[in-house]
């Protein structure tokens, strides 16, 4: 399991980046693929934030969904309300970073 500890403030901060985010990968009915993965590694390799939609997928499978976004994606759920998640990554090379955590 990936674990990257965030302290509460970093998380609301990285929350209010959120806000402005368009979701850049849309998960459906065919749910997590490999292709799914492979998208969700080059997002987070790219924008270290991401705002994921769930489209057409009830409540309490959302839950697992994130669950398991996280453990298998490598990555940290910042938060999610209603259709939407968002999901962060620091990236390895210091160069590329584009989130300065508080």
């Amino acid at each position: 399991m990936y674990d990257f500890p965030l302290t509460g403030a970093q998380k609301t901060y990285l929350r209010g980046q959120g806000q402005t985010l368009d979701p850049l990968i849309k998960i459906g009915k065919a749910g997590l693929t490999p292709e799914f993965f492979n998208e969700l590694q080059k997002q987070l390799n790219n924008h270290e934030l991401i705002k994921l939609r769930f489209v057409g997928i009830e409540r309490d499978a959302r839950a697992e969904l994130i669950e398991k976004i996280a453990d298998e994606g490598r990555c940290v759920n910042v938060g999610s309300v209603g259709h939407t998640a968002l999901f962060y990554r620091r990236n390895p090379d210091p160069a590329r970073r584009q989130i300065e955590l508080p």
